[in-house]
């Protein structure tokens, strides 16, 4: 690998993979997207956007876009399960002119980007995925479902906690690890009553809603769920409104206005921690298949983005060999550092509030400073 990459394999169309074919593309690059979902709706009720993940659009090409399209705020109130503030911490402003926090549907935020991505002139194939993989000079060759075939530069995975390309790569150890938590997401038939990100402690769970849209809002739940029980999706609706039982107030009202059951997603929490390197030869893995991470922090998206964005950096300016490695550089420190932050945020907030050992205005005052500070840095 002694030239530029010209021509790169992306590997599912999810964020990470959309946000890096979109930024490849819009540098030249010939860029072939494979998602093996036939039809790429995106699944899931939300995303919440902070400050760094907004950055990365902008380098997109698409921050105004999506802003219009979802609800900016700027601040994040924790309240008790009664729904009376504990600490409220405003986001901070930047010079930039980016915001602080946006809240947006994920279906829209997939839309924006597959629209970027085809716009650049990417190609986006559904319903196939890689077949065969052979890693050898002068370039990986690629077999797809489909029966196509090609030759590549890179073959980049970003395939989620799932992924198939990792397996191939790093073996079946490098897989998901659950971590004893699950999140409810669902969209209330009620207008939305938050103007920023508002998260309640329950007796022995979280709750949070979160603006998307003037009039919109969506509820997510954190809750212990030993073993990874499997929940059938008919019964989620009746299972939420158990598990938010002890909550009063505004989370009372939310729970008498749950969606039906098939419009609840109930995501168990895993962890992706595969050590450096993410590469190996001529393909990488990035976003969730590289560093899944607990959503305390709004940082899975967020990462997946800044992965996508500083790999087509480094891609342009370099050959692979050097790239990688620079990508790396810049990438793996700072996203293992957010998982740890991430998943003690996890543990805190679901224990350690509740048995006193800390006091929680306090603490995420004092927290949460350090942490944007960290985030505001370059990438």
């Amino acid at each position: 690998m002694t030239k530029n990459v010209r021509r790169v394999l992306v590997s599912g169309g999810g964020i990470s993979g959309l946000a890096v074919a979109g930024a490849l593309a819009r540098r030249g690059v010939e860029v072939d997207v494979a998602e093996v979902r036939a039809d790429p709706a995106v699944t899931g009720i939300e995303i919440s956007v902070p400050n760094n993940a907004l950055r990365m659009l902008k380098a997109l090409g698409v921050l105004d876009e999506t802003v219009a399209a979802g609800y900016v705020f700027d601040e994040y109130v924790r309240c008790d399960a009664a729904g009376a503030p504990v600490v409220a911490l405003p986001c901070p402003s930047f010079s930039d002119g980016v915001p602080g926090y946006l809240g947006i549907a994920r279906a829209r935020l997939a839309g924006i980007l597959r629209t970027a991505v085809v716009s650049a002139g990417a190609r986006l194939r559904t319903g196939v995925g890689i077949e065969e993989f052979t890693d050898g000079p002068p370039a990986a060759q690629v077999r797809l479902s489909d029966g196509r075939e090609g030759e590549y530069d890179l073959v980049v995975g970003c395939e989620g906690l799932r992924s198939p390309l990792r397996t191939r790569l790093f073996g079946a150890p490098a897989g998901p690890v659950f971590t004893g938590y699950s999140c409810w997401r669902a969209k209330p038939g009620m207008p939305r009553r938050v103007d920023a990100m508002t998260k309640f402690a329950g007796a022995t769970t979280d709750a949070g809603l979160v603006p998307i849209t003037e009039d919109e809002m969506y509820l997510f739940h954190l809750t212990a769920e030993p073993g990874n029980p499997r929940h059938e999706p008919a019964a989620r609706r009746d299972l939420l409104e158990e598990r938010l039982a002890g909550y009063t107030g505004l989370v009372a009202e939310v729970r008498e206005n749950l969606p039906p059951a098939e419009e609840i997603v109930y995501s168990p929490l895993f962890e992706v921690r595969l050590p450096a390197p993410w590469h190996t030869g001529r393909a990488i893995v990035i976003g969730d298949a590289a560093h899944a991470l607990v959503p305390h922090l709004s940082q899975g998206g967020a990462q997946a983005l800044e992965d996508a964005v500083v790999l087509a950096e480094e891609l342009t300016r370099r050959p692979p060999a050097e790239a990688l490695p620079a990508f790396m550089k810049r990438r793996f420190d700072r996203a293992r550092h957010l998982q740890h932050l991430s998943s003690a945020m996890l543990v805190r907030e679901m224990t350690g509030y509740r048995a006193g050992r800390a006091e929680p205005g306090t603490e995420l005052s004092r927290e949460m400073a350090s942490i944007r500070a960290y985030l505001d840095q370059a990438v």
